[in-house]
């Protein structure tokens, strides 16, 4: 994770020139997302929170995920997004989901990660699959959500 500070750097810049507010929900990074997210300078003017929603019931019934969906799944990642984005009042959300490891669950491979994303316009969703330890695939995940989150709020027209 050693390039994460250039990441949030340049998300701060992005945030500031575009006067977008982000959110995010973890539920396979369990708050580290929220976490680096948190470093930015002036946070508390952009960032408007994380949930850390790791049971499928709390995701039901705080971030209205539909009852069957798959918590590893694309459906999943974009409803969270969703959900955190109308339940903070954010302009741009992030969300991860999927299966750390070490063993596959519920048929899904170790590393098997996907990313939400929601904005004023909809949402969408990456399947990223990653190696290595639980470790390594939750700081991979963190790294890759937060590229996205970039991505996104750089495509924002400046205010």
């Amino acid at each position: 994770m050693r390039h994460l500070p250039d990441l949030i750097e340049r998300l701060t810049e992005a945030v500031e020139r575009t006067g977008t507010t982000c959110a995010v929900v973890e539920s396979l990074t369990s708050g580290k997302l929220a976490a680096e997210v948190g470093r930015g300078s002036n946070a508390q003017e952009w960032f408007a929170g994380g949930i850390v929603a790791y049971q499928t019931r709390v995701k039901e019934r705080v971030l209205g995920l539909e009852p069957g969906t798959d918590p590893c799944s694309a459906e999943c990642a974009e409803q969270l997004a969703r959900g955190v984005r109308d339940v903070l009042g954010a302009d741009v959300a992030v969300s991860t989901t999927g299966v750390g490891g070490p063993d596959p669950q519920d048929g899904h491979e170790a590393g098997t990660v996907y990313l939400g994303w929601a904005t004023p316009e909809g949402a969408g969703h990456r399947l990223l699959e990653f190696n290595g330890d639980p470790v390594e695939v939750l700081d991979a995940a963190v790294a890759a959500a937060l590229g996205l989150l970039l991505e996104i709020v750089e495509k924002t027209p400046e205010t």
